[in-house]
């Protein structure tokens, strides 16, 4: 089962930014200038629509991956993609070497598998890829009330795979453990006790890098959206978790 929500009283900014979640709308999240120096949208899985993705897509930019706790992850029997990885070296002795180095700006990726709402076509358009999320953060949504037996039942039957939404599997430990995106924006859904799957997309600037951290900020105020650093996450995930 997923921890019970603390009693901790959150920053005032941190809550609206829950809240805002909450609601449907976007939040903006900054990692860290020494880890990867970007900012995502991210946007609360069970709520998502078509429009939302074309947001993310159009005004983000990077790749829409869709986080899990990790809690989740393993109460549904998902791999890691290192792990499959790493299964295949025998028969495809090449993935040893793809998958030998980890990322540079961490110890370890949070990729997992790929998937497909099983009502998709192609699986891609702003629909398809909208069906795909919500059904994800649904899952999420309705994990404390289903047995573990229930929730694989339910993704085998919803889900395929390969697919064109990427999973990303939060660390045991979350912001403890690793400071990523994926930890970052679970950890913020588990202190707002919303249902733990976020969808984040990477913002990419006109230089052909990411997104300052400055025009991050400018566009989070002109759309009235909260803008979060990973830090700030962090320093308030310790004291909820204490």
């Amino acid at each position: 089962m997923m921890p019970l929500p603390r009693s901790v009283e959150l920053p005032g900014e941190l809550a609206e930014a829950a809240r805002a979640l909450g609601r449907g709308e976007p939040v903006l999240i900054y990692d860290a200038a020494d880890r990867e120096g970007e900012t995502d949208l991210v946007v609360l899985s069970n709520l998502a629509t078509p429009g939302l993705v074309r947001l993310l897509r159009q005004d983000a930019g990077g790749l829409l991956c869709t986080a899990l706790s990790f809690e989740l992850k393993e109460r549904l029997g998902l791999p890691f993609l290192s792990e499959l990885l790493e299964l295949g070296t025998s028969q495809f002795p090449i993935l040893e070497e793809v998958a030998r180095r980890p990322p540079r700006y961490d110890l370890r990726s949070a990729f997992g598998i790929t998937v497909n709402h099983r009502t998709n076509y192609t699986g891609i358009p702003d629909n398809d890829r909208a069906a795909t999320i919500r059904a994800l953060g649904e899952l999420a949504r309705d994990a404390d009330s289903s047995t573990d037996g229930a929730l694989k039942a339910r993704f085998a039957s919803e889900f395929s795979s390969p697919g064109h939404v990427p999973l990303l599997y939060g660390a045991p430990r979350l912001l403890k453990e690793r400071k990523g995106h994926t930890e970052l924006a679970i950890s913020l859904l588990r202190m707002g006790s919303l249902p733990e799957s976020a969808t984040v997309c990477e913002m990419l600037g006109d230089s052909g890098g990411p997104r300052s951290v400055e025009a991050a900020r400018r566009y989070a105020r002109s759309h009235g959206w909260s803008f979060l650093e990973g830090a700030f996450i962090t320093e308030a995930f310790d004291r909820w978790s204490a």
